[in-house]
């Protein structure tokens, strides 16, 4: 089975990330998506983190009934902060008959030299890039990559909390179901 890791704090899950992750199960030649769940990224700042285990309730809630699609909190148990190659060495010799393949976009991909032993990620599995607005791939590094022309919203986790901090509505850009427990535990709010 070929598996798509999706990497990200989901801090919330919005609508873009499930169009990226839905289009990538349906629109690549991979089985299953998993959106993996980091609790701490190191290039971020942890202090604007919700909860981990709320952001992977919140993923859980936004990919219920879809069955390529699902949440990881594998990195919960590794230590932290999270790198991806650790994350992959951990998971090929747990699951070793599987495939696994990172999922990114191109803003990301055009970062890789920066993560740590990026070099090994990079021989050693294949990278689907979602082509993020000025952000081309001009450069592969030498990787087994596929670019991938996904829809793209113009949405960010960021402008998320930032909007419901100001008390404005994010209905519609977040599943039904995450802008109603949202609301109801006051997430984000301050």
């Amino acid at each position: 089975m070929k598996i798509g890791l999706y990497f990200g704090s989901f801090n919330p899950i919005h609508t873009g990330h499930m169009i990226i992750a839905n289009f990538m199960a349906y629109h690549t030649d991979l089985d299953k998506v998993w959106l993996v769940v980091s609790p701490h990224n190191p290039l971020k700042a942890s202090s604007s983190l919700l909860n981990e285990h709320h952001r992977l309730h919140l993923a859980e809630m936004a990919i219920q009934d879809e069955p390529r699609l699902r949440v990881s909190n594998i990195e919960f148990s590794l230590p932290r902060p999270s790198f991806t190659i650790d994350t992959l060495a951990y998971l090929t010799e747990k699951f070793p008959t599987q495939e696994f393949v990172v999922i990114m976009g191109s803003d990301s991909f055009q970062n890789i030299p920066r993560w740590k032993n990026y070099r090994q990620l990079l021989d050693n599995y294949e990278v689907y890039v979602y082509n993020r607005p000025e952000h081309p791939v001009t450069d592969t590094f030498g990787a087994k990559v596929t670019i991938v022309n996904a829809p793209m919203l113009d949405i960010s986790s960021s402008n998320i909390r930032k909007w419901i901090q100001e008390g404005k509505s994010i209905r519609y850009m977040v599943p039904d179901a995450v802008w109603k427990y949202i609301n109801e535990n006051n997430y984000y709010r301050g």
